[in-house]
């Protein structure tokens, strides 16, 4: 896999600092069923990047250190880790919100059978994985038969109550452009997604996010193999909003990776860009109370305009659904 980060740093993206932080996004580890062409993780089934039982008891100590609110979890598919089911309850137990970033042909690899009842009895938001309404597209970017095996996870999770109007499970889809594009208005493609869904399928959810390729690992290397990678990179910056930068979710959200150390956001993390203490240590799990609350400087590259361009992109989706 060619490497990127050289292509982003230096760069001029707008000096940013934290403000409170709410979240803890824990990536328990790059191991996944799929192995899809734009994973900014480069993740898949021969990974073995796993989050071990040790770390994840220390994570499970920092959510009673600091006054976060959401628990953020992620991958690779999450649901692998053996730890997924004890952070889960344990963040319950404290009341926190929970998400789960699901590519959604997980519920039915061997062992999660009851997964989608045990996500719905905790009633776990559930992000999941749909980068189109068409089959033919979903197949070329994830795999032949996700797009089929997808449809019938989201009638799994629609019968146990997810993404009912006013309900309290909360389905999210999520979509990605299929190249080095940005994605259309959130609020149009929506409605387009609701409609063929539920026309097509009797599918129904809750919201779309949308989403920005970045520039790094998987998709990354495959804009420099193709000669594309610049070109991308100036689409990002020509379309840089700074209105955007308010809402980024460094500001407000911690990373951790499968080995406890702690970044700025979950791309950051992918090009090995740590937070660090003032020699230049990586700071981990149990620095937490140590960072800052607030006026951190957070690290940044030209990969960071893929969450300011037009609309903006973060995990949660657009951050201007006006555009």
């Amino acid at each position: 896999m060619l490497d990127t980060l050289h292509k982003l740093i230096p760069t001029a993206f707008p000096s940013i600092v934290r403000g409170p932080t709410t979240t803890l996004q824990v990536n328990l580890g790059y191991r996944c069923n799929q192995q899809c062409l734009h994973c900014h993780v480069a993740a898949g089934p021969n990974r073995h990047e796993v989050m071990d039982s040790a770390t994840v008891e220390r994570v499970i100590a920092a959510l009673d250190g600091l006054p976060f609110d959401t628990l953020d979890l992620t991958g690779g598919a999450p649901e692998l880790n053996p730890g997924f089911r004890r952070l889960v309850s344990a963040a319950r137990a404290r009341n926190l919100h929970v998400i789960d970033r699901c590519n959604l042909t997980v519920l039915f690899e061997p062992g999660q059978e009851d997964l989608a009842q045990f996500l719905a009895a905790n009633e776990v938001e559930i992000v999941a994985s749909l980068p189109c309404y068409l089959e033919e597209n979903v197949d070329r970017q994830r795999g032949k038969g996700v797009f089929g095996r997808s449809i019938d996870a989201l009638r799994t999770l629609n019968r146990l109550g997810y993404g009912e109007r006013g309900g309290a499970l909360v389905l999210s889809l999520v979509y990605n452009p299929q190249g080095p594009t940005l994605p259309p208005p959130q609020a149009a493609l929506e409605n387009d997604y609701r409609a063929r869904l539920s026309a097509g399928y009797g599918i129904h959810f809750t919201q779309l996010l949308t989403l920005a390729n970045l520039p790094i690992q998987r998709f990354g290397s495959t804009l420099l193999s193709h000669g594309r990678f610049d070109a991308y990179v100036n689409l990002l910056k020509e379309a840089h909003n700074d209105a955007n930068l308010a809402q980024v979710m460094c500001r407000s959200l911690v990373s951790v990776d499968w080995r406890g150390h702690l970044y700025d956001c979950d791309f950051n993390q992918m090009l090995d860009l740590a937070i660090e203490d003032d020699d230049g240590r990586c700071l981990r799990i149990e620095d937490l109370p140590r960072l800052r609350a607030a006026g951190r400087e957070i690290r940044v590259g030209d990969h960071c305009y893929g969450c300011t361009a037009g609309q903006g992109s973060s995990c949660g989706g657009a951050l201007d659904t006006q555009s």
